[in-house]
């Protein structure tokens, strides 16, 4: 991946409900201070190194319009920073599944999203690298 393909394709959306249902059954997760992550080796072959499917909590947020705005910020960031997380995957050849749940109260500035989703980034990675360590 170079840094000029910076796009977030279909296919790299998390759409399969079965994958879905696994991946909160038996995933892995952490958490950040705005974020839940849950996440797990792909049990099949994806075209990209990872999937990824983003969730506002309808409890938290009634309004359709700001679940909206926040699954745009999330999906804005990750779209910037991903390459990072696709370089690593690349290396060690493994594709990965994951859903990135927004657990703010509040609706958060883009910037903040931003910081926040640059952690989660960097916190999968160390996550998959233990998980490899322990195995």
């Amino acid at each position: 991946m170079n840094r000029s393909s910076e796009t977030f394709l279909k296919t790299e959306r998390l759409c399969s409900t079965k994958i879905i249902r696994e991946l909160f059954e038996s995933g892995y997760s952490f958490y950040t201070p705005l974020f839940r992550v849950v996440w797990e080796k792909s049990p099949v072959t994806l075209p990209f190194p990872a999937q990824v499917a983003f969730s506002v909590s309808k409890k938290a947020f009634r309004l359709a319009v700001t679940r909206n705005l926040l699954k745009r910020r999330m999906r804005e960031s990750y779209r910037k920073l991903k390459n990072d997380l696709y370089h690593y995957l690349l290396a060690e050849n493994t594709q990965l599944v994951l859903i990135i749940i927004f657990r703010g109260s509040k609706i958060a500035d883009y910037n903040v999203v931003e910081k926040s989703m640059k952690d989660v980034i960097t916190l999968l990675v160390s996550s998959i690298k233990d998980k490899d360590q322990k195995c």
